[in-house]
């Protein structure tokens, strides 16, 4: 199961969910086999056939789906109440709102999201995934991923959605929604990266917090403006959750506590983002309680650090509301399901991990998300997490929950202009491009500076072809960027690549804080070797790393935990 948006009426939810037991056709019910988009009424109401919920696409004909994409993963509304898009899919039921009675499946028509990657427009087009819907309802994010150089690269998209009811190039010839004006939201000038070398002392190393860096696009604020992303860090380790003005180009910090961040949605007034989050269950300490180290070694461990936020199909996600300005000292929002005894079932039961995405109300007013309980290999046999039995009817492993947000007003509706075309901060793509590789600071000695005291003196090693950083060394010298936490030590990072999807990461850290927090990040005498796949995040590690702040002592999980 996978739930998705309120419809705009905001009594019904959209949820792509498994159907398994039907009879073989042709028994009507038949049609109820597979992936399946459905709605399902939030307000204890039922449909005319006394369910709480209608299937949308069961029993659609073959005819009213030529080119469908198997995928119906992270369903959204569209505010006409008359359509949906599901994975790579627009499900369109003409002139009849979804939940009416009048859309029966002759009516519905499933048409396919295709975008165009060649120079004379042929071919099945190219692999897109996470997509989101813009308020505006026109256009549609995305992302896109290619090796280069032997890694996964990814970027964000942004385009305008356009129907074609008779296309003359590309498959399929059929009704479909082409991607049109497609910017990819990147720029590749070297002076607009993360980490860059200073242009007027070439021996010296620049850190932008204003840069946009979106390795994966997470969707929009509620008014539109904004796109948000997972961004470069601004401290080390610490994979967070960013917004950029699609105009201007300002970006935010969204989230900053030192877990890990990663599926949120912002309200329609832009005042409030609920995330998902893993804070709370220390899993991501080990690497990121230390705040406020420069993000140097990032330049390369990016893709490994945010891998170890799940054990395979095991997510550390609780849904958590924050306002708009964002974690900051005491305040690091409030988790929404709180309540509860923590046993088996309960709406803070840990083994009920929250997954991607949770979606707000139109009126602002309510929450819904979802959650998967551990099974196994994430829980029993050689996982020394137990498993439990579920409480819910059935059995089932998977359920849709609802917050409501009881004290706060309805929002009244606002109508979201449609979005330019043009982001002035991205490249236009051209059909048949390549792909680009990120920039890099070259392979050398630098320093950096430190905004309030000290320095870091940081070497920089490229691979053997010279198409990637391999290793990254920083010795700090009481560097402080704050003027209340002080950083002496070293830290060395080396990552290869084996596969394209595969991390292998050699880590030794000998690091001091002192000022406003004490600790020590410190590797185990043979340091800290981490091997990760970033499709299937199963933790694999010898050696220990190790950090404690305060007095308090973080540890890596064990293997396979």
């Amino acid at each position: 199961m996978q739930s998705g948006d309120f419809l705009p009426d905001g009594h019904h939810v959209l949820a792509t969910v498994g159907f398994t037991g039907a009879p073989a056709a042709p028994d009507p019910a038949a049609d109820y086999t597979g992936k399946q988009l459905i709605i399902v009424k939030t307000d204890g109401s039922t449909f005319p056939n006394g369910d709480a919920w209608k299937c949308v696409t069961c029993g659609v004909p073959d005819a009213n789906a030529v080119g469908r994409s198997p995928a119906m993963d992270y369903p959204q509304a569209f505010k006409d109440g008359r359509r949906a898009l599901a994975g790579t899919n627009i499900i369109d039921c003409g002139h009849y709102r979804l939940t009416s009675s009048a859309c029966t499946p002759a009516r519905v028509h499933i048409y396919p999201i295709r975008w165009n990657v060649t120079a004379d427009g042929s071919g099945a087009g190219g692999s897109i995934r996470e997509l989101r819907l813009h308020p505006d309802n026109v256009h549609l994010g995305f992302n896109a991923a290619t090796v280069t150089n032997g890694k996964l690269n990814q970027y964000g998209y942004f385009a305008r959605l356009k129907f074609d009811p008779a296309p003359k190039t590309g498959t399929p010839l059929a009704p479909r929604y082409d991607l049109v004006k497609v910017t990819r939201l990147f720029d590749p000038a070297p002076g607009k990266q993360s980490v860059t070398v200073d242009p007027h002392r070439p021996g010296r190393l620049k850190i932008n917090p204003q840069a946009i860096s979106v390795g994966e696009l997470r969707g929009f604020s509620g008014t539109g403006d904004e796109v948000s992303y997972i961004g470069y860090p601004d401290e080390s380790s610490n994979i967070d959750v960013f917004a950029a003005n699609l105009r201007t180009g300002k970006v935010r910090r969204l989230t900053s506590n030192p877990e890990y961040t990663d599926p949120i949605a912002i309200s329609p007034d832009d005042r409030w983002t609920v995330a998902m989050d893993t804070r709370g269950s220390n899993r991501q300490m080990f690497l990121a309680a230390m705040r406020a180290i420069p993000p140097v070694t990032d330049l390369i461990t990016t893709s490994a650090v945010s891998s170890t936020r799940n054990n395979g199909q095991r997510r550390f996600f609780q849904p958590y509301l924050i306002d708009r300005y964002g974690d900051r000292g005491a305040y690091q929002g409030q988790q929404i399901n709180a309540a509860g005894d923590g046993g088996p079932g309960a709406i803070n039961d840990p083994n009920w991990n929250g997954m991607a995405d949770p979606r707000w109300s139109p009126d602002g007013t309510s929450i819904v998300y979802w959650q998967a309980l551990a099974v196994p290999p994430a829980c029993g046999g050689a996982n020394p997490l137990p498993c439990e039995n579920s409480t819910e009817p059935g059995g089932r492993t998977a359920r849709m929950m609802i917050a409501h947000l009881t004290d706060r007003k309805p929002l009244k509706p606002r109508h979201v202009t449609v979005a330019s075309d043009t982001v002035p901060w991205g490249t236009p793509y051209v059909p048949g491009s390549a792909t680009p590789a990120r920039p890099y600071p070259p392979q050398g000695h630098y320093t950096l500076p430190g905004k309030r005291s000290g320095s870091a003196a940081v070497t920089i090693t490229e691979n053997t072809n010279h198409t990637a950083i391999s290793t990254v060394s920083v010795a700090y010298r009481n560097y402080s960027d704050d003027g209340a936490h002080i950083l002496n030590g070293t830290e060395s990072v080396t990552t290869t690549n084996p596969s394209p999807t595969l991390n292998k990461v050699d880590w030794y850290s000998d690091l001091v804080q002192t000022g406003r927090d004490h600790g020590t990040k410190k590797t185990g005498p043979d340091g800290f070797h981490l091997t990760i796949d970033v499709l299937t995040n199963l933790f694999q590690a010898t050696g220990t790393l190790t950090t404690t702040i305060n007095g308090r002592t973080y540890r890596q999980p064990a293997n396979g935990t």
